[in-house]
């Protein structure tokens, strides 16, 4: 009977505490993390989002330097004097062509690259310094250098065009409204090639070698190996690679400006080009603002597709 009161002693007085010590430890393994990571959130806060939400303000606003005594709040006057610009319509179009045909080719030539890089051939080491080299060129540079390239009188690429018969005679592809998206596009292609070859020569160095060395022990072709190993093994790489090139493309805004300015005819206005333009050409932050806000909505929605398609592919 005493040994039973001394267990019922023990129960009641053990027992109420458990609760309180995990619930203790819940706190402090839910506070911790933030404490330590504060540093952190309170430099992202400042750089990030506390810009971000004063660039969101700025889209429901009037401020025009040019007229500066008719700044104040406008609300949702400037999207729907975007809804009927015919600039934006156009610029987002050119978005999505020079976004598209850019990625494709970039991600195509640096995957056929990263392929050649993995293996073993002489002059491997040399050949890989001049495939990362356009990455370290300044892009300002870059695209002086392919503006040059592509001046009909003292640049090569139109009289080789032209000795190919692809173009009747040497002349300013720059300046030709159906042609001119191209030439910027190239110099893109040029400039970001070595991004998808640096990435996916990652992550193809990072599969196991037994896996091929059984595919070929079972006789696979090469198109087998690739599709079956490689690929597979590629996809959630391949996905956040594309996601991010696609990001920094849609906004990559200095080789057009630089070679063609948005035009002719706004046939290369993208919408980077158009908000700096609106910007520091206009002077009326506002708008740009509104343009801004559109682009990054549109470049949120395809990050979330993207995201979604790469959880699908990881499960498989």
């Amino acid at each position: 009977m005493e040994g039973r009161a001394v267990i019922a002693r023990a129960t009641k007085t053990v027992v109420p505490r458990r609760p309180r010590a995990r619930r203790s430890l819940y706190l402090q393994y839910l506070v911790e993390p933030f404490a330590y990571l504060s540093p952190a959130i309170v430099l992202i806060g400042t750089v990030i989002l506390i810009p971000l939400i004063i660039g969101i303000s700025y889209s429901f606003q009037s401020i025009e330097l040019l007229r500066p005594f008719d700044s104040g709040w406008v609300g949702f006057e400037n999207y729907a004097a975007l809804w009927s610009d015919r600039k934006f319509w156009i610029a987002l179009e050119n978005t999505f062509f020079w976004t598209f045909w850019s990625v494709s080719l970039q991600f195509l030539l640096g995957l056929g690259l990263a392929l050649l890089l993995n293996t073993q051939f002489f002059g491997k080491r040399l050949f890989q310094a001049l495939v990362f080299l356009p990455w370290a060129v300044p892009t300002f540079l870059s695209a002086l250098t392919w503006a040059w390239l592509f001046n009909p009188v003292i640049g090569p690429l139109p009289h080789w065009l032209a000795d190919l018969g692809i173009l009747s005679e040497p002349y300013n592809i720059l300046g030709d409204p159906e042609l001119a998206i191209w030439g910027p596009i190239m110099a893109n292609i040029w400039f970001g090639v070595p991004f998808f070859a640096i990435t996916l020569l990652a992550a193809l160095q990072s599969i196991p070698g037994e896996l091929y060395e059984a595919a070929e022990i079972d006789g696979a072709s090469a198109w087998q190996t690739f599709s079956k190993i490689t690929l597979p093994f590629l996809a959630p790489m391949i996905a956040i690679t594309v996601m991010l090139r696609t990001i920094w493309i849609a906004n990559f805004a200095d080789l057009i400006f630089v070679m063609t300015g948005g035009g002719p005819a706004n046939s290369t206005q993208i919408l980077s080009t158009y908000i700096f333009t609106t910007a520091f050409r206009k002077l009326d932050f506002g708008y740009a603002s509104t343009i801004a806000v559109a682009l990054l909505l549109i470049l949120l929605i395809y990050s979330l597709i993207v995201l979604w398609l790469r959880k699908k592919l990881i499960k498989i």
